[in-house]
């Protein structure tokens, strides 16, 4: 046999099948372009200067790792539409004499040829399009523009790595298909009729089950925590419920439709219906893929748009002062003295020497200890006594911050009085409605009024868990009571400390200066520079040199939701038109039966798009209901990033549907195209 016959051979069979390897070819190019581009961006020195380089490389190595399993989950999916359409091929191939050895030699040229053009074409195209991205990312961070062009060799050769490993992986799964199937099997394995799955009923009833757990789980969850740590579990749930719902639910439908013999013996809905019954296992898989992708594209964009043109109320959420400065007592039971005096002083003078008025003071001591709201009304601080992995205890647990009366009064201007075993409360997040608050084994408080005007720190809008501040006579006493009810191990994290935030009257520049020199004259490295007798200085924190973080977070957030968005959008598209052009092969004869005893071209569209009509909406409105059902719980997980603004997370989420709506309709219109070109065997004129 002469050299190069295989590679020829597969190369003739890629052009001879051209419909459908084009596509797959163009949707691997992409995907490869999508995953340099993103190792670009998580090592572009270019990035140095960006506001939230670190955060942004950071989250960029974690999206190309997302990019690169999703590429081999959904590759491998559609290679199997390739595969259905090229059995017939090799079967005949086996049928004149060429063994399996020969045949997965020719599966082992079309995918070299595969990977050549992809990773090729691919490379090229991120090259090519990467100093766009990065100028596209350097603008949504509000950075400096540079044009300097750079290429990732590092990049190069990672993305030749993962998705070389993808294609290898491919081949074996292709050879296997090949390698336990008969010839006779493989020449009947594209005309090979579906049965409906078995079960239907049972089926969808156990997936409208993990669809109503979820939704429940979703609508019902009120701590951020609890969101977090569920959110996942919630999510699996859909998508398995999904798939079940769809798969059996549109066996059930099509049977319902045909009972309806009004609407069954109809030219344009005969054959349509029939021929949807007996592949709706594969169809209905097919469409739940579809149903997931946009119900992520949705999630994925929505959030990251809202975080994105929301990230300024978030700073502001999170540092409500421009200064703030945290100190921990080293002797908390000492309360003879008043170790910040000094400290206070030594602030209040830095800030004077750079010109500093200080105003909006925010000045107390506190004390932060977490427990969880027990059914009798008690709080249990002791973690070891608590089932951490309860649904119960994730979301009854609460942070409870301590703040003296004294210092209350003398940061409100108020003159509150309360007897010993009395407490103010302030509620951030959750509500409280009792007269006592009893800490298991320990202090009991009971509730003289509330603190509305308490002024707050900000660190209370970056918790997980809501909180209640708790204004009491003594701090120390309230300290002393609340560690008879600790372990040992619960009570080495039970520390006083004092909060100092204020603003200054600086411009940007200086706000970030006298930040710097605080740090620089208060601590470094963890030691002071400036010795203060019974306390250590913490965390001294700028807004203007904090808010580079978090533009970096949710810039980088935004941008990675927007390629993956892309991403998945091109996944969506290419189920679509696979899905169209394997059925439009099967119902090909179907038709031509149904054209020789007089269906014209005419009642043949028209049957076209009442199957498609008929199955059009269902993903697109499964997916607008996950959303619906999953907006309360995205809604929790957004303010453990500060943000708060439900009105424009829920305009962002109906924008995004919108516009998804319409590309899903054009995207649909322009595949049925497709489907109708191969079944009425022509062109439509014009």
């Amino acid at each position: 046999m002469k050299l190069g016959f295989y590679p020829r051979l597969a190369a003739d069979g890629i052009r001879k099948n051209r419909r459908m390897y084009l596509p797959y070819i163009l949707t691997c190019v992409g995907m490869v372009m999508m995953f340099y581009i993103i190792l670009y961006l998580a090592v572009s020195p270019s990035l140095d200067a960006v506001k939230g380089a670190d955060t942004l490389r950071e989250i960029f190595a974690l999206g190309s790792w997302v990019i690169a399993v999703f590429s081999a989950i959904f590759l491998f999916y559609t290679n199997s539409f390739l595969m259905r359409r090229r059995k017939k091929e090799f079967g005949l191939y086996n049928i004149l004499g060429m063994g399996k050895g020969n045949i997965a030699r020719i599966l082992l040229w079309e995918t070299v040829w595969t990977a050549i053009l992809s990773i090729g074409f691919g490379l090229f195209a991120g090259i090519a399009l990467s100093k766009l991205a990065e100028l596209g990312l350097v603008n949504v961070m509000r950075g400096e523009v540079t044009f300097d062009l750079t290429v990732s060799h590092v990049s190069i050769v990672r993305t030749a790595e993962v998705f070389g490993v993808i294609f290898v992986l491919l081949l074996l799964n292709s050879i296997r298909q090949v390698r336990f199937a008969s010839a006779v099997s493989l020449l009947r394995s594209e005309n090979a009729g579906e049965k409906p799955p078995r079960g239907n009923l049972l089926l969808g009833a156990a997936g409208l089950l993990l669809l109503a757990a979820a939704y429940t789980l979703a609508v019902s969850i009120k701590n951020p925590l609890a969101a977090l740590l569920w959110f996942f579990v919630a999510v699996l749930m859909v998508i398995i419920g999904t798939y079940l719902v769809i798969i059996a639910g549109s066996v059930l439908f099509c049977r319902l439709l045909q009972r309806k013999k009004s609407y069954y013996y109809q030219a344009s809905h005969f054959v349509s219906v029939s021929s949807m019954v007996y592949r709706m296992k594969r169809n209905g898989a097919g469409l739940a893929s579809i149903c997931v992708l946009a119900t992520m594209v949705l999630v994925m964009i929505s959030s990251t748009t809202c975080l994105y043109f929301g990230e300024e109320a978030s700073v502001s959420q999170r540092y409500p002062r421009e200064l703030s400065l945290t100190a921990t007592f080293t002797d908390e039971r000492d309360s003879s003295a008043d170790p910040v005096k000094p400290l206070r002083e030594a602030i209040e003078s830095i800030a004077e020497s750079r010109g500093a008025e200080l105003s909006d003071v925010c000045d107390y001591r506190y004390l932060n200890v977490s427990g969880a709201f027990l059914p009798d009304g008690e709080v249990e601080t002791d973690a070891d006594r608590l089932d951490s992995f309860s649904a119960s205890t994730l979301g009854n647990v609460t942070a409870f911050c301590f703040i003296p009366l004294a210092d209350y009064n003398a940061m409100t201007g108020e003159n509150r009085a309360l007897e010993d075993g009395q407490a103010l409360i302030y509620a951030y997040r959750t509500s409280f409605d009792g007269d006592t608050l009893t800490f298991k084994r320990g202090l009991s408080l009971r509730i003289a009024g509330t603190a509305d005007n308490f002024p707050g720190s900000g660190s209370a809008a970056m918790d997980v868990v809501p909180t209640v501040f708790l204004v009491v006579p003594d701090l120390y006493d309230a300290m002393e009571q609340l560690v008879e009810g600790m372990s040992e191990e619960t009570e080495q994290y039970l520390v006083m400390r004092w909060l100092f935030q204020f603003d200054t009257g600086l411009n940007a520049e200086g706000q970030q200066a006298l930040c710097k020199e605080l740090r620089a004259k208060l601590r470094e490295g963890g030691e002071q520079l400036i010795h203060f007798e019974g306390v250590t200085v913490g965390a001294i924190e700028c807004r203007e040199l904090e808010r580079d973080e978090i533009f970096g977070l949710f810039g980088s957030l935004f941008y990675l939701g927007v390629i993956l968005s892309i991403v998945f959008i091109l996944a969506a598209v290419l189920i679509i038109y696979y899905k169209q052009i394997s059925e439009g092969y099967e119902d090909q004869a179907r038709f031509d039966i149904m054209r020789k005893v007089g269906m014209t071209k005419r009642e043949i569209r028209k049957s076209i798009n009442s199957q498609l009509l008929t199955v059009f909406f269902l993903p697109l409105l499964l997916a607008a209901l996950h959303i619906c059902f999953a907006f309360p719980i995205i809604e929790k997980l957004l303010r453990l990033f500060g943000l708060n603004n439900v009105s424009l997370f829920a305009l962002t989420t109906a924008l995004s549907a919108a516009v998804f709506a319409l590309f899903y309709a054009a995207v649909y219109r322009l595949t049925s195209n497709a489907y109708y070109n191969i079944v009425s065997g022509a062109r439509e004129a014009g």
